[in-house]
């Protein structure tokens, strides 16, 4: 399965649908994608979702390069903030029209 470690997607079923979650892991055996926003779903519980239950708004193609993107992809661990202020500027950068 590709690396999809440090993604940001959006939940597009379930209870948080419309959400943004950055991939915090992927399980293995089932294939499913860890997912954590730094406040309603922290890192130390991440929320799993399937593969088809999420757009990928980053990737190979659509790159974001923030630290903490870059610190998951490397398996270093990240903070609740970090999260927090990781999406917080992605959604910035998508409300001044540069994604």
């Amino acid at each position: 399965m590709f690396d999809r470690v440090g993604w940001i997607v959006e939940a597009t079923a379930g209870r948080d649908k419309g959400k943004l979650f950055v991939v915090t892991g992927v399980d293995p055996e089932t294939h499913r994608l860890r997912l954590a926003d730094g406040k309603g779903r922290r890192v130390a519980h991440p929320k799993e979702k399937k593969l088809g239950h999420v757009t990928c708004l980053t990737g190979a193609q659509r790159e974001f390069p923030h630290p903490v993107t870059q610190k998951l992809q490397r398996g270093e661990p990240v903070t609740n903030r970090e999260l927090r202020r990781a999406l917080g500027a992605f959604k910035e950068e998508m409300r001044l029209g540069k994604r």
